[in-house]
């Protein structure tokens, strides 16, 4: 059995911002990550580095479908999905799922971890592209490794 993290979102923005939200290097760092490569397209792979973290993360695999989905692999044994639904007001429901981990107890900590991590994801980008507050700006740095 394969474990799935998943979060959902509304966003109050239409389907075409929020799709560039997080393909568009410049905007996520406004709300998840502090460096990229590139922007997420098809076939490329760019490097990510999030503020509280020394390490770059290689983001593979990358599948982009406009305005609709993107995909990608940044942990070797799983797949991220970010699904995107225009809705009849004119927003947008963001559903993130990432899969591939064997059901075990280590795996469990993942599971709650990633959850909440792609939840907050959703939140810090529905603040930024809604009103353009910086939520995880300083929220993580008790993580970092002096």
């Amino acid at each position: 059995m394969k474990l799935i993290s998943q979060a959902t979102l509304q966003i109050q923005k239409p389907v075409e911002e929020v799709f560039e939200g997080i393909v568009t290097p410049t905007k996520m760092t406004q709300y998840f990550i502090s460096e990229s490569s590139g922007r997420l397209e098809s076939g490329k792979e760019v490097i990510w580095k999030f503020p509280e973290f020394a390490d770059r993360f290689p983001i593979t695999n990358i599948k982009v479908e406009s305005n609709r989905s993107v995909s990608f692999v940044w942990d070797p044994e799983t797949i991220v999905t970010i699904t995107l639904e225009s809705l009849p007001d004119k927003s947008t429901l963001v559903k993130v799922t990432e899969t591939g981990k064997d059901f075990n107890e280590q795996n469990l900590k993942w599971l709650i971890e990633n959850t909440g991590g792609w939840a907050n994801f959703l939140a810090c980008m529905k603040a930024y592209l809604e009103y353009g507050i910086q939520l995880r700006k300083g929220a993580f740095d008790f993580m970092r490794k002096n």
